[in-house]
């Protein structure tokens, strides 16, 4: 029976300060920290083991994974890092307070923004201080103005197909450490959640959430692992 783990990165600054974040590269708080260490210490404890991980290329989530895997004594597995499990790209959200946008242009402006499927927020603007197309780690790549979830679903699934579903079907057990939305075009995949119901899924930071896949990659059973 494949196996999957799915991890959102530990507390960063920015989820600590309330503040739009996507693509843009924060660390973890001391709480994140913890929240990775202790996720990795309940993996251990329910004799979770995995052969391959993946992760995005932002801070946040490498180091959750890391931090995981020490304490599990598993900093030697082979990990593939890919933009394509990066975080949503808020566009020209980055950076800014989530509760003074509301003061703003109001809530229900700001609720699309966030949870709507397919509506983008405005675009990143050019030359802003935020704009990652001269970042070294995306050479090559056509850094998105802005993002909807519908569009993060429509790069994370091909990766999906062409790098995690084969790793599963081969056998191996596989852990990803990514962010919310990343991780919510995966369980909108995996367990077949209708667009208008997806965006209402909440995924909290630094709690594994265990897959048992069929042969055909569908969800047998999807749990916490805290509450198994």
């Amino acid at each position: 029976m494949p196996r999957l783990v799915l991890i959102r990165h530990g507390q960063s600054s920015w989820n600590l300060e309330n503040r739009f974040t996507g693509w843009w590269d924060v660390d973890v708080t001391e709480l994140g920290v913890e929240e990775a260490r202790e996720a990795g210490r309940l993996m251990a404890a329910r004799g979770l083991d995995f052969d391959l991980c993946f992760t995005s290329l932002q801070t946040r989530a490498i180091k959750t994974l890391n931090l995981a895997l020490e304490e599990m004594g598993r900093l030697w597995l082979p990990v593939e890092k890919d933009w394509r499990l990066n975080e949503r790209h808020y566009g020209g959200l980055t950076g800014l307070n989530k509760a003074e946008m509301i003061a703003k242009v109001g809530e229900e402006q700001v609720r699309i923004w966030r949870r709507s499927f397919d509506v983008p927020p405005p675009p990143l603007e050019a030359g802003s201080p935020f704009d990652l197309a001269s970042d070294r780690r995306y050479a090559g790549i056509a850094v998105p103005r802005t993002e909807s979830l519908k569009d993060t679903i429509a790069r994370v699934l091909p990766y999906w197909d062409s790098r995690i579903a084969p790793a599963l079907r081969s056998g191996q057990r596989v852990l990803i450490s990514a962010h919310g939305n990343s991780l919510r075009a995966l369980v909108k995949h995996l367990s077949a959640i209708p667009d208008d119901e997806i965006t209402g899924l909440e995924i909290p930071t630094g709690q594994p959430i265990v897959y048992n896949l069929d042969d055909n990659l569908a969800a047998i059973d999807r749990y916490y692992l805290k509450d198994r």
